[in-house]
């Protein structure tokens, strides 16, 4: 909850199709009790999406803000929102409110182990890293699950920038401070070099526009969204093992 008191909503705008918007119309119908994942195939790559997932953390708070605190007589919670962290550990980012740590979730590099995640942790929100669209395979009932829970759906990119983005996201100087302790954080978990980090902040420093940083989303269908999950086609032994367990019938691979 370190971010309660030097962040505030003022801090972040919103545009849809170049029209100021609020949060409620990027995330329709968002809800404190929503749960956030963030999907990454790389390290440090939900800096993409910061001033999306900051904005929705801010307004949580808002909610509880005149209970919360650290003294006994208060209340001490954070957002359910989650990274899942695909292959192998992308960084730290607590930075970013993601807390406690069981909230950066390690997944394997297999689309159906994702999805279980993403299910297992109740995810009604579900960001993406832009990419080539993948036909995984699925148990029928891992994506059932999904579907029925998974609210809305977007894409997003390291470089904060995707192809034909509708959605704009702007944070100022204030929140992007924090942005860039998150990726010393996880460059110095990471054990990356002086120049990657160096360029990632310089990536950052490149969506400047005014004082604000700016990010741009896509909107994307659920459907869309589950084939973003990963490139890799290869099935896990784990999923190997459910489908050999499961009817005949019961793995599909999603069809684009």
């Amino acid at each position: 909850m370190h971010a309660t008191d030097s962040i505030s909503a003022g801090d972040f705008e919103f545009q849809l199709h170049g029209q100021q918007v609020c949060l409620d119309d990027v995330f329709p119908g968002f809800h404190p009790a929503d749960r956030i994942g963030v999907v990454v195939n790389g390290p440090c790559r939900a800096m993409g999406v910061s001033a999306l997932l900051m904005a929705a953390t801010t307004r949580f708070y808002d909610v509880y803000r005149p209970a919360l605190g650290n003294a006994p007589d208060k209340l001490r919670i954070y957002p359910d929102y989650f990274i899942f962290h695909v292959g192998q550990c992308q960084g730290n980012h607590a930075q970013l409110d993601v807390w406690p740590p069981h909230k950066e979730v390690m997944v394997d590099d297999d689309a159906e182990q994702i999805l279980e995640a993403i299910n297992d942790r109740g995810i009604t929100r579900l960001l993406v890293e832009e990419k080539p669209l993948s036909s995984g395979i699925f148990l029928r009932e891992t994506l059932s699950s999904a579907r029925n829970r998974i609210v809305s759906a977007l894409a997003f990119s390291a470089t904060g920038r995707v192809a034909n983005g509708d959605v704009c996201g702007a944070h100022d100087l204030n929140v992007e401070a924090y942005v860039r302790k998150m990726i010393g954080d996880s460059c110095a978990l990471l054990q990356l070099s002086e120049q990657q980090h160096a360029a990632m902040l310089q990536m950052r420093a490149c969506l400047a526009i005014d004082g604000r940083v700016v990010e741009h989303y896509r909107r994307l269908t659920v459907e869309r969204a589950l084939g973003m999950l990963t490139e890799n086609k290869e099935r896990s032994p784990q999923t190997q093992h459910y489908i050999a367990a499961s009817n005949k019938n019961a793995a599909t691979r999603l069809a684009f």
